[in-house]
């Protein structure tokens, strides 16, 4: 059975990732799927300034968790608890966090080139 403590880790950052999605990947999943409204999306689009620092933050102490609880383990010759599925999750938390941001920015720039349009309403 897996102990909590032994994936710490990758349960920060995965945590943090998807939280810190929740303003960009949640809403258009949601849209896509028909349960919900673009209302949705703009109520949480505003929270964007919380969401992404603690994301990364969060990412980023999954990172430093694992590479300290791996230089401690080479240091005293045993073996790590969970590594692989550690950095499994860690790996998966960073590429939510990276798509989260690939589509805000992409959905942000093309907002952007629309009000800037001659032909915008």
């Amino acid at each position: 059975m897996i102990k909590l403590l032994e994936i710490k880790p990758g349960l920060i950052s995965i945590i943090t990732a998807l939280g810190a999605s929740v303003c960009c990947l949640l809403p258009f999943a949601l849209i896509f799927l028909g349960l919900s409204s673009g209302a949705f999306m703009m109520t949480t689009t505003k929270l964007r300034p919380i969401l992404y620092p603690l994301g990364i933050l969060g990412v980023v102490g999954g990172w430093y968790l694992y590479y300290r609880e791996r230089k401690k383990c080479e240091e005293l010759g045993c073996q790590m608890a969970r590594g692989t599925l550690n950095l499994a999750l860690l790996i998966f938390a960073t590429l939510i966090l990276l798509t989260a941001t690939s589509v805000d920015f992409l959905a942000s720039s093309m907002a952007e080139d629309l009000s800037h349009s001659p032909h915008s309403i």
